[in-house]
């Protein structure tokens, strides 16, 4: 048997991992060859230690295909794994937002003169002016706490919404925040009811540069069909995964008559609202190799799904402000050790907003204050789903 062991299936590596020129990145790979018989890698012949072998080898492409091979008195044996090169990367970083349906509501009622006198694209607007943020805002079709259907946005905005598209742009997150995890059962034709009916919502008032596919479903769980449809319809990237998962944060009653938010937060960044109560429970419910991988790398790809998978870094309405810099300042030095520079940032609209039972006041500032935090860290704002999770190299 042979195995490889200091990168896995899907690893996404740039010129941290290697030595990188215009034309490849050079990597070493490391493994165990079970009988210590010699190994060579995509035909270089690797050095053995004993059991250990290593190899340095070039990859060449986008998605590389590495086959490190054995000859044994027992049989030949081979290990195929397939690595990506992040080419030219640099750190970067993609901030999305959940649930948008009250800012729809307010512009319906309000009508001003600019789309970006709401307070809401008001205060987004002034933080993309100061770092260049780009934000991706996940909408709704019905407003779960008053009656309003997306169809009754006004377009009169579209123009604007267009110019801006380069920074700002809409995609389709749910239905509507009730029920919760409404795709986990679903089939594809009722998640892509409920899609085209965002999205078509989305070219008619913003136009169609001002729309991106989305990298998460409301309440991330989705059903394998829901999941397909998803990828046909255009998404290169997910967060955390496309399975059924087990999850933490505020309950339905919280968030629907309004909670102990401080709790919440508290409950969040111990970790206690997703923490299983015994090493059986978490073998059982979680896919503990991946989790821990993503904890430490924070990406990978599927190159059967032909999908990007990542981790975000935090959830800002479940990040006290207070505690902000500490969270980056660890993603920062884990980047430096693990050497991935994707980094990815997480909230919810409603927050923002005095009316939801659940406001935080300083939940603008929170998103601001991230934004800040990633510029000064030399992170580079981007849409994850365009390129490898914002890098498009590659596509140029």
């Amino acid at each position: 048997m042979i195995e490889i062991t200091n990168f896995r299936q899907g690893a996404i590596l740039n010129h941290n991992h290697g030595v990188e020129s215009d034309e490849s990145l050079r990597v070493c790979i490391e493994g165990i060859s079970d009988h210590g018989c010699p190994v060579t890698v995509n035909g270089v012949q690797a050095e053995m230690d004993g059991r250990r072998f290593f190899a340095e080898i070039d990859l060449t492409e986008k998605i590389n295909n590495i086959t490190a091979a054995t000859i044994t008195p027992y049989g030949n044996y081979t290990k195929e794994m397939t690595l990506v090169w992040d080419k030219k990367s640099f750190k970067r970083y993609n901030f999305y937002i959940d649930d948008h349906i009250f800012t729809f509501t307010d512009l319906a009622k309000q009508r001003p003169k600019s789309a970006f006198d709401h307070f809401y694209l008001k205060g987004l607007k002034n933080i993309h002016e100061k770092y260049g943020t780009v934000f991706s805002l996940n909408c709704f079709y019905h407003n779960a706490h008053e009656e309003f259907l997306l169809k009754d946005m006004p377009d009169i905005w579209k123009s604007e919404f267009t110019d801006n598209s380069d920074w700002l742009k809409f995609s389709f997150h749910a239905y509507s925040e009730f029920p919760d995890r409404p795709y986990a059962e679903a089939s594809a034709e009722e998640i892509g009811k409920d899609w085209d009916m965002v999205q078509n919502e989305i070219y008619r008032f913003a136009g169609e540069a001002a729309y991106i596919p989305p990298c998460v479903i409301h309440w991330v769980n989705l059903h394998p069909a829901a999941a397909s449809e998803m990828l046909a319809r255009g998404t290169r990237c997910y967060t955390g995964s496309l399975r059924l998962k087990v999850m933490g944060g505020p309950s339905l009653a919280d968030r629907q008559k309004g909670g102990n938010m401080n709790q919440v937060q508290e409950r969040s960044m111990a970790g206690a609202a997703q923490k299983m109560s015994s090493l059986g429970m978490q073998l059982h419910y979680g896919f503990v190799d991946e989790q821990s991988y993503h904890v430490h790398h924070r990406n990978h790809y599927n190159p059967l799904l032909k999908l990007y998978i990542y981790a975000n870094d935090l959830c800002c309405n479940l990040t006290p402000i207070d505690k902000i810099p500490d969270r980056v300042k660890e993603i920062q030095q884990q980047s430096l050790q693990y050497g991935f520079e994707n980094f990815g940032i997480v909230s919810h609209e409603q927050y923002t907003f005095p009316y939801y039972p659940n406001y935080l006041p300083d939940h603008m500032d929170r998103l601001e204050l991230v934004a800040k935090l990633y510029t000064e860290a030399g992170c580079k704002p981007v849409f994850f789903n365009n390129g490898i999770l914002g890098n498009t190299t590659w596509d140029n």
